[in-house]
C-alpha cells in the first residue's frame, strides 16, 4: 500500500433539515506531511467529535483503487483525492485483505487498523444525493479507520510496511458486512468479538447475537 495523497479539511457549512450545521467532511489535496495524533490529525477539521476522531478512529484511509468506480456513477462532481473524506488516500488498500488489528509502519508512525467507515448524511451532502449511503454500504469498500500507536509524521509516496499481521483473520470487509448484514453470521461474531483490536462498544453490541 502507498499513500497517493495526504488531504485535510477546513470548517464548512451546510444545510440539513433546514438548519446550517458545519462539517470537516470536505477535504482536499496538501502537499505538506500530516501529522498523526493520537486522536486526530494536525489541522484537519474535526466536528462531531462522538462520530469521528478519537483513540479507534484518529485518521480515515480510503482506497484510490475505487476512485474510478464512483467516478462512473459519479461523472459531473468535481473529482479530487479526499472526495470520502479521508486523511489518507492510499493505493492497494484492500479491505478484502486488510485485518482489523494488523500495524504498520507508515512514515515515521506506527499505526493499527481498527474498524471500517461508517457513512452518514454528511457524504450524501458531499455527493449531492443521499442515496449514496446504500451504494457505499452496498460496495463493500469501506476504506478503514486507524489507531495511532506512535505518533508521526506521513507523506505522499510513504510506503505502508507490515509490523504485524492479526492473527484474529477478521478483515475490514467481513465485519463491515456482518454490521449491515440482517441475518448475522454466528462464527463471523465470535471472530469479531474475540478481536481486542476492535472497540470495545463494537465487540459488546455484537456479543448480544450469541
Amino acid at each position: 500500500m502507498k499513500v497517493v495523497a495526504t488531504n485535510l479539511g477546513k470548517p464548512t457549512k451546510i444545510q440539513w433539515n433546514g438548519k446550517e450545521e458545519v462539517t470537516g467532511i470536505y477535504k482536499y489535496p496538501t502537499t505538506t506531511p500530516l501529522q498523526l495524533l493520537s486522536t486526530d490529525v494536525i489541522n484537519d477539521t474535526v466536528i462531531d467529535r462522538k462520530h469521528h476522531g478519537g483513540i479507534d478512529k484518529a485518521c480515515y484511509l480510503f482506497s484510490a483503487d475505487v476512485y474510478d468506480y464512483w467516478k462512473n456513477i459519479y461523472p459531473n462532481l468535481d473529482w479530487n483525492w479526499g472526495m470520502f473524506g479521508e486523511n489518507l488516500t492510499v493505493e492497494g488498500l484492500d479491505e478484502t485483505t486488510l485485518r482489523i488489528g494488523d500495524i504498520y509502519i507508515i512514515g515515521t508512525a506506527l499505526v493499527q487498523v481498527s474498524q471500517p467507515r461508517e457513512p452518514c448524511y454528511k457524504l450524501g451532502i458531499r455527493f449531492g444525493n443521499q442515496q449514496i449511503l446504500k451504494q457505499f454500504i452496498d460496495h463493500n469498500r469501506p476504506g478503514t479507520y486507524i489507531r495511532i500507536l506512535k505518533e508521526g509524521s506521513v507523506q505522499t509516496g510513504d510506503v505502508f510496511k507490515l509490523i504485524e499481521q492479526s492473527t484474529n483473520k477478521l478483515t475490514i470487509q467481513d465485519f463491515y458486512k456482518l454490521l449491515y448484514a440482517k441475518e448475522k453470521n454466528k462464527e463471523t461474531i465470535k471472530l469479531a468479538v474475540s478481536n481486542m483490536a476492535l472497540p470495545e462498544k463494537k465487540r459488546i453490541r455484537l456479543s448480544k447475537y450469541l
